[in-house]
């Protein structure tokens, strides 16, 4: 066994594909072929002369000695990367944090938390990089991102089950709310009633094997009638706000709704709460990554305070 002689390709195709969960994703997500992103992990385990991930039906997972490897493995392609910055004449990117988030986050908190961080710690580069919940904490796992901004829904259960357990804060708790066009007869009172939803035309995200079906409201006693699909949010509202549908939306995005729109609460149910979550690794924290969890935690109590 000589370990020396991983190829920097391999330890790229490791880490993708641990941040994906599947082959097939990592081909994707680089380009490669499957049969090559097969190949690399069949070289890089054999040099290690064990298993670095395990198969399962549900895609991979990494094995302990995977997540050894792919730790030292994030060091050197790190180091690979400032090098080849300094060599194209760019200015190192010394505290560079990478941040992960959910999609909702991204409308109101994290410009917010950004912002505030550009006047506080200049020094500071933030990377971001959109996500589901489910791929988000694959990459926290992975090490490709160092804190992750999560979407939570009751019962509010950890994001997945590996050890160790991800250290966990909540940012914030709101009521899922209703976002419909100021003409429509929902939009006459202060409160949406659950049982004026019935027979509504939805707009909402388009449903995978690992996210749900945003922009229905939860428990609906009906098959609901999808107008419209849209991953993003701001083409949900922006639809909305034309009038072709209602759809679901974390109270929080409230302030990032165009004219035509009303954020609405829902009465006469269940209360359907959401938490944001940031989330991260166990163990010590590099001080420009502590310093962008405590601008995101500052956004987040702003955003609750009232103005």
């Amino acid at each position: 066994m000589d370990f020396t002689e991983v190829s920097l390709t391999a330890l790229r195709v490791l880490r993708a594909v641990a941040e994906q969960g599947r082959f097939t994703a990592a081909a994707t997500a680089l380009g490669y072929t499957q049969s090559a992103v097969s190949r690399q992990i069949a070289s890089i385990e054999r040099l290690a002369g064990t298993q670095l991930l395990e198969r399962r039906r549900d895609g991979v997972r990494l094995t302990p000695a995977g997540h050894l490897v792919l730790r030292r493995a994030m060091v050197v392609l790190d180091e690979i990367d400032a090098t080849a910055r300094e060599l194209s004449g760019l200015p190192a990117q010394a505290g560079t944090v990478h941040v992960g988030w959910f999609p909702s986050a991204g409308a109101v908190l994290l410009p917010r938390a950004l912002t505030a961080l550009r006047r506080t710690d200049p020094a500071i580069t933030v990377v971001t990089r959109e996500g589901s919940t489910p791929a988000l904490v694959r990459a926290l796992r992975a090490g490709s991102v160092d804190l992750a901004l999560l979407g939570s829904a009751p019962p509010f259960r950890p994001p997945d089950a590996e050890t160790p357990a991800l250290v966990l804060q909540t940012l914030t708790e709101r009521s899922l709310s209703l976002a419909v066009p100021v003409g429509h007869p929902l939009a006459r009172r202060d409160f949406v009633d659950i049982a004026d939803l019935h027979g509504q035309r939805w707009i909402a995200g388009p449903a995978s094997g690992e996210d749900q079906l945003m922009g229905v409201w939860p428990g609906l006693d009906e098959r609901p009638q999808i107008a419209h699909t849209a991953r993003d949010w701001l083409a949900k509202l922006h639809l909305v706000a034309a009038g072709f549908g209602i759809t679901t939306v974390p109270e929080s995005l409230a302030p990032a709704a165009p004219d035509g729109v009303r954020i609405l609460p829902v009465r006469g149910g269940p209360q359907e709460q959401r938490r944001l979550v940031l989330a991260r690794l166990p163990g010590p924290q590099a001080e420009p990554c502590g310093r962008v969890a405590q601008a995101l935690r500052t956004a987040a109590i702003d955003l609750d305070t009232p103005h």
